[in-house]
């Protein structure tokens, strides 16, 4: 292969966008590297990597997608990818840890998060948030590779959770996998 794209795809919910936007891969001979796709709101949103052949440009992905969009309301951004995609886009790095956050729904609870991440030079992973009632949860997966010091980080996130109203949870990623793994299977063995 020889160039990637990023595509960003939004549309009300439905069946059938996920068979769309593969067959726009697929019929310019490309092939799917990374692809995380979820439903927020009744709105599908996808973010994908595709790999082509060095002959595949920016606009034969715009043609298709515009043929695509004639028949259903969906938005596509493209951007063509700087260098090559990394093979080990997978292997997270070693200090990546996750943060459970949760709090009374208000506004700013992620900008609260995300503002103490960036100014601690912290970079965020992968983050999901959930309403449920009032309730508002927020789990972080962050890089801590740069963290001097995790004594003086739980301190901080202490002092953030007191101020904050905030329930604050920090663990190794490998962790929070393996807990929550087993949680699963616990689940689906005694029918929880």
């Amino acid at each position: 292969m020889g160039k990637s794209f990023v595509i960003s795809v939004m549309s009300k919910d439905r069946p059938g966008i996920i068979a769309a936007v593969t067959t726009v891969v697929f019929d310019l001979g490309g092939d799917l590297a990374d692809l995380n796709q979820s439903v927020l709101g009744g709105y599908f949103t996808m973010i994908l990597i595709a790999e082509f052949d060095e002959s595949v440009q920016k606009k034969d992905l715009l043609e298709k997608f515009s043929a695509v969009q004639k028949t259903t309301a969906m938005e596509a951004l493209i951007n063509e990818m700087e260098g090559d995609y990394p093979v080990n886009q997978r292997v997270l790095p070693r200090e990546t840890y996750v943060l459970t956050a949760q709090a009374q729904n208000r506004k700013g609870l992620v900008k609260c998060l995300g503002d103490f991440f960036y100014s601690k030079n912290i970079n965020v992973l992968d983050l999901v948030t959930t309403s449920d009632k009032d309730m508002y949860t927020m789990i972080f997966q962050v890089d801590l590779t740069e963290v001097h010091s995790m004594g003086e980080l739980r301190n901080e996130l202490k002092i953030l959770g007191k101020d904050q109203q905030l329930q604050l949870v920090l663990q190794h990623n490998d962790i929070y996998m393996a807990t929550n793994e087993v949680g699963t299977a616990l689940e689906t063995i005694i029918g929880v």
